[in-house]
């Protein structure tokens, strides 16, 4: 889609995608040859969703990228452009500093989502891997967007229910276990800028626990919850319309994904989530491989498990980057382990960068 592209292009490219919609192609080409810069986070026009379609039998979506750090850049933006939570991007970058990366130094943009082993119906959240997907109904479509989820300690319900309300600038009263730790809250929250639910909430059958936007995005992909799922304001925007009261939510949480796409076979294996504190609080991050991932892809894998190069999967278990590793192939090599093939993000080169 022309969207995507410009979207992987980076901010530039999507201001001026916008700009030919309501104006003229030559105009694009003007910005676009003028290497002209926007904010990160253009609240007015976001970036567009992270949307795929799906062929019968895939169960992978998207494909990696490459970002070229430009002067001003720190990864948390970088994120936020590309639809990330802030560890995940990290994670795909070990030795790259957050808030000083080098310039001139190419990264991976992680979105290739091997998606979780559940119904492709309504909302699934996959808390180990720090992503909510949204299946529509009667459409062969899929959108992914990255959550906050809760600190360790506080859990989110696993299972299903579905949305029994939803509500634009709704008043956050908060709960009596949020009190204990900050007695000075007020009884309720109204609409704006201190109510942490954001613009747009969901009500789930879980009467403590919503989906719902976020005051502060800079805790997406985090612990940072009592057990909420928290979305970038752009994408609760995005979210919000299309999801009706009663659509069904699944919570799971599957540090391990493998699926489809084409002829590849991928494998994820996410960080725990202490290992995800170590990354978002730049830490050592202890070593812990993933059990049970050779079940997950010999079981993705099927009638083709005889093509599977097991000591990739073994790696990735070990590793646990998050980015999904090439494991088999359909066509017959076994041989070809590496991460998955990457589209284009942002070229090495290109002068466009994510300002704040």
């Amino acid at each position: 889609m022309a969207w995507a592209k410009a979207r992987r292009m980076g901010p530039s490219a999507v201001r001026g995608w916008r700009f030919w919609l309501s104006v003229a192609v030559p105009l694009l080409l003007l910005l676009s040859a003028s290497g002209c810069t926007g904010s990160l986070v253009d609240t007015a026009n976001p970036p567009p969703a992270t949307e795929f379609p799906l062929a019968p039998g895939q169960t992978a979506v998207g494909e990696i990228g490459h970002y070229t750090i430009q002067k001003g850049d720190i990864l948390p933006d970088v994120a936020r452009h590309f639809d990330l939570g802030y560890t995940a991007l990290a994670a795909a970058n070990p030795g790259v500093q957050a808030w000083a990366p080098s310039v001139g130094r190419e990264i991976t943009i992680p979105s290739l989502y091997v998606l979780p082993n559940a119904p492709h119906r309504g909302i699934v959240v996959n808390l180990a891997q720090y992503r909510l997907y949204y299946f529509e109904p009667e459409s062969d479509r899929v959108v992914t967007y990255p959550i906050g989820v809760g600190v360790i300690g506080k859990k989110t319900p696993l299972g299903t229910t579905r949305v029994v309300s939803k509500k634009a600038n709704p008043t956050w009263h908060p709960p009596p276990s949020i009190h204990a730790e900050q007695p000075d809250l007020p009884t309720a929250v109204p609409p704006g800028p201190e109510n942490p639910l954001g613009a747009f909430a969901f009500y789930l059958g879980w009467p403590k626990y919503l989906i719902h936007g976020t005051n502060k995005p800079d805790g997406v992909g985090r612990n940072v919850s009592h057990g909420c799922i928290h979305l970038y304001p752009e994408d609760i925007a995005r979210l919000f319309p299309t999801a009706p009261v009663g659509t069904p939510v699944r919570v799971v949480n599957e540090p391990a994904t493998a699926g489809w796409k084409g002829d590849a076979l991928y494998v994820s294996v996410y960080p725990t989530q202490a290992q995800t504190e170590a990354i978002d609080t730049e830490h050592p991050v202890p070593r812990d491989p993933a059990r049970g991932v050779a079940g997950i892809v010999k079981t993705a894998a099927g009638e083709f498990a005889k093509l599977v190069d097991w000591k990739a999967v073994d790696r990735a278990a070990e590793e646990r980057s998050g980015l999904p590793v090439e494991v088999a192939r359909r066509s017959g090599d076994p041989h070809r382990t590496q991460p998955a093939e990457t589209g284009r993000a942002v070229s090495a080169g290109e002068t466009r960068k994510p300002t704040t």
